[in-house]
């Protein structure tokens, strides 16, 4: 395997774990899988609107990066020669 594709699997791998954590970090809309990390009790640390958009960003950020990834994987398999 080239060095190439070993490094976007990795940084997949890496961006995979942190996107998940990022999501459950989110704000619950309501009801479901969020009430039970805590997402449905409003506390004064969580409730910035500084903070949830620089969440946003972020969360936003590696999206993109974990989307270039999967882009980027499936060329080298698509174009690869061996």
């Amino acid at each position: 395997m080239s060095a190439v594709r070993i490094s976007l699997q990795v940084l997949l791998v890496i961006t995979s774990l942190f996107l998940t954590l990022l999501i459950l970090l989110h704000k619950g809309k309501g009801g479901g899988m969020s009430d039970m990390f805590g997402g449905g009790v409003s506390s004064s640390l969580g409730g910035s609107s500084v903070a949830e958009k620089n969440l946003d960003r972020f969360t936003i950020a590696l999206a993109l990066v974990w989307t270039a990834a999967i882009i980027g994987i499936g060329l080298i398999e698509r174009f690869s020669t061996s």
